[in-house]
């Protein structure tokens, strides 16, 4: 949905709040007022209450579900492209993003109160209940009525979800609170019950949301599809996360997850976004304004000059740069990981690193021979890379420049926030991704399953396709998995990144000790030396080839990265919060 049709929803969301309600029937309500005792009467009702949910979402900090980016200054630090901040694919340096280097080097703070993406958001809790207990007063039919309890229920079902990701335990709360209410001050919902619930409310979106809500989903209301995404992404997390860390019947999650996948892929209005030119399709659509029409992209968020804009494809240079662990996970053109392929030819050189690999990665780190057609840093006519130090131009602390995402014409000519590159929020990809990998953490993937998931990823950009007997990648040999789950999990790596999936993709596989290697860049040869003059870098051998590279973190805080597994997969509750509350406990390790 636009959001100029949101402008204006917060306003109602108050007065309802506010209203009293009154048993007096000699009470008589202004009539110039709108006030909860006669507002809740037709559709339309439902339908302006329901705006309320979009408008309040825009938050990605305190409600970050449907993440894109914020606008103006926030745009620097509330977005999805950064997210991979937290893991092993980025490596930022800039002081703004200092949360993101805590987290990911496992130093993260204990908050005083709320932290980026953390605990807070509540009120939005409160909204979506005093929706569902005023929607049965409007004189319309169940059928319609349940559109707008499913969507409200799609919007709980989510945040609780994300919510448990991050903390575990959560206080789940279905009905509007006062602050009289002794629920204010109860302990946390286990996870599992929590879960229930939200697998509850998400059952019941998939039910009763429409198909298309007939506004041209340009961008639209979340409908049924949306919800069977969701669905599915949540269900992947958490029966991943039971059947790796521990807990109850994480067949029955997996299979909710593929099924939900599986009903989109087979009557879903949507297909990979494919015109026959593999050296290009993978990165077109993330780099346009206007992605109305994409049979790929499910859910978006617009951004329009003099309504909503941003400014984050200027402050993207805060995220530092791709890794070498990212840039190693691209296959050869054979198929093949680099660990086995004779096409790899190495990393001497940056030019070296694409030689015969799949295309996705061209598309997603800059070669030095596409500056000029990115109109990289707005044409500046530089030769790139460039790295932190060296003057001019734009650097990056690993020598791995994205363009993934990258769109020069939204930031030539244009003012501080005045930019309206859009946000992502779900792709048919994803949906592919999610259950090409329920189905095999299931036991029961078939090569018709890979041929109508990951390898229609595999055609858009022509690479050979995935068999149910790939060959072990040895780095990978000692996961603990099979090789046909090591090549779905780097294929949803490769085809997300930069979408803010690998941290959450990292902990519900509990794979969390990957975060412990070092964050290294760009091959460090005195040929590099001699082409980069002026970079002020540190650097460290890799121990597996006995070659030297950039080493981001060398001489900081964050040059040695831990991971605690008994503490880490969580985050902390705020101090404020257990001040106010003592009846809620800290996470492990945090106190």
């Amino acid at each position: 949905m636009k959001s100029n049709k949101f402008i204006g929803s917060i306003g109602c969301l108050l007065v309802l709040m506010l209203s009293a309600c009154n048993d007096e029937f000699l009470e008589r309500y202004p009539l110039d007022e709108v006030s909860n005792e006669t507002f809740w009467n037709t559709e339309n009702d439902l339908a302006t209450y329901n705006n309320t949910f979009y408008h309040m979402s825009l938050n990605d900090n305190t409600i970050p579900i449907m993440m894109a980016h914020d606008g103006g200054f926030d745009s620097h630090r509330y977005s999805y492209y950064f997210q991979d901040e937290f893991t092993d694919n980025l490596a930022p340096r800039h002081e703004r993003h200092l949360f993101f280097q805590q987290v990911r080097a496992g130093k993260q703070i204990v908050p005083n109160d709320a932290q980026w993406f953390g605990y807070t958001g509540w009120n939005f809790v409160r909204a979506l209940n005093i929706g569902l207990e005023n929607y049965g007063k409007a004189a319309i039919s169940e059928e319609v009525r349940n559109k707008y309890i499913g969507e409200a229920r799609l919007f709980r079902g989510w945040f609780y979800a994300e919510k448990v990701q991050k903390f575990g335990d959560v206080p789940w709360v279905e009905q509007e609170l006062n602050i009289d209410d002794e629920q204010l001050f109860a302990a946390r919902t286990p996870r599992e019950e929590a879960m229930d619930n939200v697998l509850a409310d998400l059952e019941f979106a998939t039910t009763h949301l429409p198909n298309d809500w007939g506004d041209g989903n340009e961008p639209g209301r979340l409908n049924r599809w949306a919800a069977l995404a969701i669905m599915s992404r949540v269900c992947l997390f958490e029966g991943t996360w039971r059947k790796y860390h521990g807990g109850s019947n994480p067949e029955m999650w997996l299979r909710a997850a593929a099924d939900a996948a599986k009903e989109v892929m087979d009557n879903g209005p949507y297909a990979i976004y494919n015109t026959g030119d593999p050296e290009n399709d993978y990165n077109a659509f993330h780099r346009v304004l206007d992605l109305s029409g994409n049979p790929e992209v499910m859910v978006w968020r617009r951004y329009q000059l003099g309504i909503y804009t941003n400014h984050v494809q200027s402050y993207f240079s805060y995220t530092g740069g791709a890794t070498k662990s990212l840039v190693e996970d691209y296959l050869t053109t054979d198929g093949l990981p680099i660990s086995l392929s004779p096409l790899y030819q190495g990393d001497e050189t940056i030019e070296d690193v694409f030689v015969n690999r799949d295309p996705r990665l061209r598309q997603t780190i800059l070669h030095p021979d596409d500056t000029e057609k990115y109109k990289y840093h707005v044409n500046d006519g530089r030769e790139y890379p460039r790295i932190v130090g060296m003057p001019g131009g734009y650097t990056t602390t690993t020598g791995y420049h994205i363009v993934k995402h990258y769109n020069a014409d939204d930031m030539i000519g244009k003012a501080y926030n005045t930019a309206e590159t859009p946000g992502i929020i779900l792709r048919y990809a994803e949906v592919l991704l999610n259950y090409a990998e329920a189905k095999a953490e299931l036991g029961e993937i078939t090569q018709a399953d890979l041929d109508m998931s990951i390898n229609l990823l595999r055609d858009r950009v022509d690479m050979p396709h995935l068999e149910l007997n790939p060959p072990m990648d040895p780095r990978y040999a000692d996961d603990g998995i099979s090789p046909l789950l090591v090549e779905i999990r780097r294929e949803r790596r490769v085809e997300l990144f930069l979408e803010g999936f690998r941290y959450n993709d990292l902990k519900r596989w509990k794979q969390g000790k990957k975060l412990e290697s070092p964050d290294l860049g760009i091959r460090w040869t005195p040929e590099a030396e001699a082409r980069y003059a002026g970079a002020a870098i540190q650097t460290s051998v890799d121990p597996d080839n006995g070659n030297t590279y950039i080493d981001v973190y060398k001489g900081t805080d964050w040059e040695n990265p831990v991971f605690d597994e008994g503490k880490h997969y969580l985050w902390p509750l705020p101090l404020d919060d257990l001040a106010q509350n003592p009846q809620l406990e800290q996470n492990p390790g945090y106190n």
